[in-house]
């Protein structure tokens, strides 16, 4: 269904309005408690192998969800419903940013890949606080954290900090995101040791 139905149509639109497309799609099938049993009764498998225990975290299986999908916490209680072992929400900064100019999502159909020069677009940490707190699913979740394009090199600690204090209490464990290749300013910061 989805091959011949739902993907040709999806293609028709604009990669970045299918992505948003997506999230409305899945929080009307997957928002509400009997969409979530569904699909957890179909997509979720559990077996002893597949859990793991890492930094006193136990995941039920090694598959996860990186940063960049869900950047802004909008969907991670549905996209717990998919059977992902945890899920990465971020990359988030402490005030809000548009991102890169428009277009900045490029479809590669004849590779089946997409190209993403989003540029750490999202509505800052404290907005995707509130939605975490809202946690329905059991899943891990981590908070993936950067600094604003505007900050400078020098102060960029300071960004990182106001964001792992802001996410602390709502997440359960941090990635630092400390390149964006495609915006400039954080192309090339790189962590100086002291």
């Amino acid at each position: 269904m989805y091959k011949q139905l739902l993907r040709p149509l999806v293609f028709k639109l604009d990669p970045e309005k299918a992505h948003y497309l997506t999230f409305d799609l899945m929080k009307l099938a997957l928002g509400n408690p009997f969409g979530r049993f569904m699909s957890k009764s179909i997509l979720e498998y559990k077996h002893p192998k597949l859990k793991k225990q890492l930094f006193g975290l136990t995941f039920e299986n090694p598959v996860g969800l990186a940063a960049g999908l869900d950047k802004d916490a909008k969907v991670f209680n549905e996209l717990g419903a998919l059977g992902f072992g945890f899920i990465e929400i971020g990359t988030l900064t402490p005030k809000p940013q548009p991102g890169n100019d428009k277009p900045r999502l490029f479809r590669l159909p004849n590779d089946k890949a997409i190209i993403n020069r989003m540029g750490f677009n999202n509505e800052g940490v404290d907005a995707a606080v509130i939605r975490l707190k809202n946690r329905k699913t059991k899943a891990i979740i981590g908070g993936n954290i950067g600094k604003n394009k505007v900050t400078a090199n020098e102060d960029a600690i300071k960004d990182y900090e106001y964001c792992f204090n802001a996410l602390f209490d709502v997440v359960d464990y941090f990635v630092v995101n400390v390149s964006s290749p495609n915006t400039l300013t954080l192309e090339s910061y790189k962590i100086k040791s002291h």
